[in-house]
């Protein structure tokens, strides 16, 4: 009787890829298409920027910055993410943006684009849970629930950012399957409840509509309750409007950070960070501009701040609000959760090739869930300091969204002069003749999306990026780090 020889079961074309960029299968493939489209179009989450950001916007130009504001921020950022999808179909690796400056450009480019994907991602998630508890939890939900949160204080914040914090840590650490189910649900909720919240404010809305407002310049800097200082310049002013599409439409880089968990990565990544971007611009178009038509008065409407948003909702019947209001306080927590997921995986990739402290910890995976345990924790610990910051929200919503572009352009930057020299492979998503295009585009599209974000009164953020710059130098070439950090396997 003959022996049946047995023979290994041939690798699948995700992880024969994995493994010619020097990486073996550690995570579990478990997304699906619309699961990797869901984690970044949660993260960018409509209903999160959409309503936080949008008093900046309407204090700089008033309805112009909402119009034809959105318009133009939302088009460089397809332009960005267009550029990044062409890198990622070629290089579909957790920690995404870090391979491709490595890969690209050399160890020191990928290390520096690393540091600033991954404090932008910090920040993302440190911004969200902050506007989770307030305002829409103790603002909104809170009240509709028939709580007095008149006395909550400091107290009371740090203690629900940390209960939000500690939960979705557990679940991206004991739940991953679960995790990616509630993001996915999540992707659904967002299209519905904005779908739902649009149609009803139009429905009981009481002001005229003025379609005229959208094109329409006004100068409202300077004015009770703008953030912006009194500027004479109207190209400044416009400029400061965008503040509202470069906080929203960020975070979409998710879709790169678990391609290592996505099936077919080299196809569904590119397609999850571009479609994410699309589908996000044509529904918070709407959403932004239903709530700039169905104001009562713009000058009041900057007055109230973020207190808009209420003010709105309080034309709807009684039970619609609440429904609406949980419905979008569990998209913001889910959306810190999708940020929770994306931040971690960066953090295990960059920790995997020994780019952090305590590497050896960070790259470790939990053989049941097959989830970067470790990394998860260091991202909710980092995140939570992060909202311990006194004036946490203005300075994280804007310190987060410029972070992520300056590492969106870094990558591609270097992709421009490389392509077609060392840059030679490109995966199924390729731009063709128009690659060099879109990324040229895309860096100045990037470049004038964080200059908004330095202006004042955010030159904290300023500050921020040279006190990083300064930090990297000094432990890069001071501390030797360029001498013991290899970078990336595969890589001259």
């Amino acid at each position: 009787m003959s022996k049946k020889i047995s023979t290994p079961e041939p690798h699948d074309a995700d992880a024969k890829l994995l493994e010619s960029m020097g990486y073996q299968q550690d995570l579990h493939r478990r997304m699906s298409k619309f699961s990797n489209f869901a984690v970044s179009f949660s993260i960018i989450c409509i209903l999160a920027g959409g309503i936080t950001a949008f008093p900046s916007a309407l204090g700089a130009a008033g309805g112009l910055s909402i119009g034809l504001g959105w318009i133009v921020g939302a088009a460089f950022a397809v332009v960005v993410a267009l550029a990044m999808a062409q890198i990622a179909s070629a290089y579909p690796t957790a920690g995404g943006l870090y391979h491709w400056g490595s890969i690209l450009g050399n160890k020191g480019y990928g290390w520096t684009t690393a540091w600033f994907n991954l404090l932008g991602l910090i920040f993302v998630i440190a911004s969200v849970n902050f506007g989770v508890y307030d305002p829409f939890f103790k603002t909104l939900v809170a009240p509709l629930l028939g709580f007095d949160t008149t006395d909550w204080g400091w107290v009371q914040q740090t203690g629900f950012i940390a209960l939000f914090t500690v939960t979705q840590a557990m679940l991206n650490h004991k739940a991953v399957g679960l995790t990616t189910k509630l993001i996915d649900i999540s992707g659904y909720l967002i299209f519905i409840i904005a779908t739902v919240l649009v149609i009803s404010l139009w429905v009981y809305s009481k002001t005229p509509t003025d379609v005229s407002r959208l094109l329409t310049f006004t100068n409202f800097t300077g004015q009770e309750g703008s953030m912006w200082p009194e500027s004479s310049s109207s190209l400044m002013v416009f400029l400061s409007g965008l503040l509202l599409t470069i906080y929203t439409i960020t975070g979409f880089d998710a879709s790169a950070h678990t391609a290592e968990e996505t099936h077919n990565a080299a196809e569904n990544v590119p397609k999850g960070i571009v479609s994410s971007v699309l589908w996000s611009a044509l529904f918070g178009f709407g959403l932004v501009a239903t709530f700039l038509l169905v104001m009562p008065d713009l000058a009041e409407g900057v007055k109230s701040g973020l207190g808009f948003f209420a003010a709105l909702l309080d034309s709807l019947p009684a039970g619609l609000k609440v429904i609406l209001g949980l419905g979008i306080f569990a998209v913001n927590y889910l959306c810190a959760l999708a940020a929770m997921m994306s931040t971690s995986r960066m953090i295990y990739a960059f920790a995997r090739d020994g780019g952090l402290p305590a590497s050896n910890a960070l790259k470790s995976v939990d053989p049941v869930t097959k989830a970067p345990t470790a990394a998860i924790w260091a991202t909710a610990i980092s995140s939570f300091v992060a909202t311990l910051y006194g004036d946490a929200f203005v300075v994280l919503s804007t310190a987060c969204a410029v972070f992520m572009y300056i590492s969106y352009i870094m990558p591609t930057a270097v992709g421009f002069f490389v392509e077609g020299k060392t840059w030679t492979k490109k995966g199924p998503f390729d731009l063709g003749g128009l690659s060099k295009p879109i990324a040229l585009l895309a860096v100045i599209g990037g470049l004038v999306l964080i200059f908004v974000g330095i202006q004042p009164p955010n030159e904290k953020v300023l500050y921020a990026i040279i006190a990083l710059v300064v930090f990297l130098a000094v432990f890069w070439w001071g501390f030797g780090e360029r001498n013991r950090f290899k970078g990336p396997p595969n890589i001259k």
